[in-house]
């Protein structure tokens, strides 16, 4: 499936993610926390990995790739929670 840039990291908190710079992927993983200004972004500790900050203005992106998320408590990500509204107009 194609992955996307995601620019409000907020609305990203417990999503898999990958974070790229200049076009690598640096690390994936879950998001742990992010700033509401989306300036900065935590990806929680792994078996693999120590958590982790990333900071947009060192010219990280955050990528997403849509997806259904499995178990009782899964749901579907809308476009209202990917995108704000007056982003959906264009996106429509």
């Amino acid at each position: 499936m194609i992955k996307y840039r995601h620019d409000d990291w907020d609305r990203l908190i417990g999503a898999p993610v990958e974070i790229r710079k200049d076009g690598n992927v640096i690390r994936s993983g879950r998001v742990d926390g992010a700033m509401p200004d989306s300036s900065v972004i935590w990806l929680a500790s792994d078996e693999w990995a120590p958590r982790a900050l990333f900071e947009a203005a060192l010219g990280f992106e955050v990528w997403v790739e849509p997806r259904q998320l499995e178990g009782k408590l899964s749901y579907r990500m809308t476009t209202a929670a990917l995108h704000k509204e007056d982003e959906r107009s264009v996106c429509a």
